[in-house]
């Protein structure tokens, strides 16, 4: 399976270049990679590709290929891995381990601008689900969704404290594909000055939007509220001529 194959090399190297095995920041030769992993070089070339894409290494011609130093003093927090596009889901922060703890979790009928977002009917119901994710005890995101129940009918305690993306890919052979966000910043608020730590002067980060199926249906309206200093986010800008 060579696209298993390619991702697990991605995997490999970026663990080496974040525990400093590549002091000069250059990678091995294709060739070298090769007969590290006991892989074709067209895995290689299709890992480095990809790594190439994201802005994790660059290639001088003549000279081999290097890690880009901006990607290591500042990756985002945000790192998605597979097919599966849940934010919350995809959240590495040196080697810290992400956390959930459930605020609230019920069933209600949706406001207008739910049933729009999510193109339901009035009669139709919506779990509500308040989580605060945390790297090992320390807060950094409250997060609100809206997931409709005719889509997933048996959500419980149990599924919402671990990945509800990755459950539904395992159990129900859905992913989430595609995502239309919007990222800005306000004043924070007495809740999130209480759960993030926050003083009264200091702002809160937003990331709101809608994500959608792999089959076009809207899944998930997501609200989530970020401790300003985790607002971290990294693009890789590529000028055609």
């Amino acid at each position: 399976m060579p696209p298993l194959i390619y991702k697990q090399i991605i995997d490999d190297l970026k663990k080496n270049i974040h525990a400093g095995r590549y002091p000069d920041l250059r990678l091995p030769d294709e060739r070298s990679l090769s007969e590290t992993y006991r892989v074709s070089r067209s895995s290689v070339k299709r890992a480095l590709a990809k790594m190439e894409s994201d802005g994790i290494i660059f290639k001088k011609r003549g000279s081999g290929t290097f890690i880009n130093p901006l990607y290591l003093k500042n990756e985002s927090i945000f790192n998605y891995e597979g097919s599966n596009l849940g934010v919350t889901d995809n959240f590495q922060m040196d080697g810290k381990k992400p956390k959930v703890k459930v605020l609230s979790f019920e069933v209600i009928s949706p406001t207008e601008e739910l049933q729009r977002d999510l193109f339901l009917e009035p009669h139709d119901f919506v779990y509500k689900i308040v989580r605060l994710r945390l790297f090992d005890e320390e807060p950094f995101m409250i997060e609100t969704g809206y997931i409709p129940i005719k889509i997933v009918q048996n959500l419980n305690q149990t599924i919402i404290e671990g990945s509800i993306f990755n459950y539904l890919e395992e159990a129900h052979n859905m992913a989430v594909t595609k995502s239309f966000l919007s990222i800005f910043a306000e004043p924070s608020r007495p809740e999130d000055r209480g759960l993030l730590n926050l003083q009264e002067n200091e702002p809160v980060g937003i990331m709101e939007g809608v994500f959608f199926l792999d089959n076009g249906t809207p899944f998930e309206f997501s609200h989530m509220r970020f401790h300003y200093k985790y607002m971290k986010f990294n693009t890789f800008v590529s000028v055609q001529r």
